[in-house]
């Protein structure tokens, strides 16, 4: 049972992690630039995504192992 919600979580985050680095930015295709996040926002951001990421593949993991 355990394994199965460590499994669950980890699919999530990676899930997540991915919509938040590919988000990171803030804005609309360049239509409205000043709503735009800064370059240090942007870099919190995806490295928040990339640490729910790799948080994920680590539940993915240890769901997995046997």
């Amino acid at each position: 049972m355990i394994r199965k919600i460590s499994t669950l979580f980890g699919a999530t985050a990676i899930v997540l992690g991915m919509m938040m680095m590919a988000g990171s930015a803030g804005d609309c295709d360049g239509a409205c630039m000043e709503m735009a996040n800064s370059l240090s926002e942007m870099l919190m951001i995806a490295g928040a995504g990339l640490a729910v990421f790799m948080t994920g593949i680590f539940f993915m993991m240890v769901g997995h192992d046997e």
